[in-house]
């Protein structure tokens, strides 16, 4: 493939080499936004700005790595990147390759995250609130509405469930059905 004569993401024509987006895809960039694609945490969100424009490439492999950076932005709390995620549509089978390319990030968040009902999130030793009457399975009893459940532990597997003690036995309860006491 031969080089192109602009960063296929910034436009830039200085310092340009080619940059493998997939095993199949490679695109032209310039050094800066070579730098900055291998170490995010270095990133200059106001250079990225120009994905505003680039994300529209027909050329897969620039709209594969549009939303790759746009994403990455988005989750460092950029309301714009979100913005233009929204509006960015990708095929089915690029939008594949783009997910797959961030899969690695992926693996070093695995953190579950508990959410309790208005959104706070939850953590072992909160104390939470019923907000509903919950019948106990196998308890035989009704946790009552506005019960605090104190130092609950969470279920490392299921964002969905923690663990608290009500009326002496340890039960399960939806995260849904509970507030974050303040």
């Amino acid at each position: 493939m031969s080089l192109a004569s602009q960063c296929d993401l910034c436009s830039s024509t200085d310092a340009l080499s080619t940059f493998d987006v997939t095993a199949e895809e490679t695109i032209t960039v310039c050094d800066t936004c070579k730098g900055q694609i291998e170490n995010n945490d270095t990133m200059d969100v106001h250079h990225w700005r120009c994905l505003n424009d680039s994300m529209w490439s027909q050329e897969s492999g620039v709209q594969i790595m549009a939303w790759r950076l746009l994403t990455t932005l988005a989750q460092k709390g950029e309301g714009w990147a979100q913005d233009a995620l929204d509006m960015l549509y990708l095929e089915d089978d690029v939008l594949q390759k783009a997910k797959a390319g961030m899969a690695q990030d992926a693996d070093d968040d695995d953190d579950v995250k508990h959410i309790d009902s208005n959104g706070a999130v939850l953590e072992a030793g909160d104390t939470v609130i019923l907000i509903k009457d919950l019948n106990v399975k196998g308890g035989g009893f009704t946790a009552k509405r506005g019960t605090a459940v104190r130092n609950i532990s969470l279920v490392p597997d299921n964002a969905e469930h923690i663990e608290g003690r009500v009326s002496g036995q340890q039960i399960v309860i939806l995260t849904k059905f509970v507030k974050k006491s303040t």
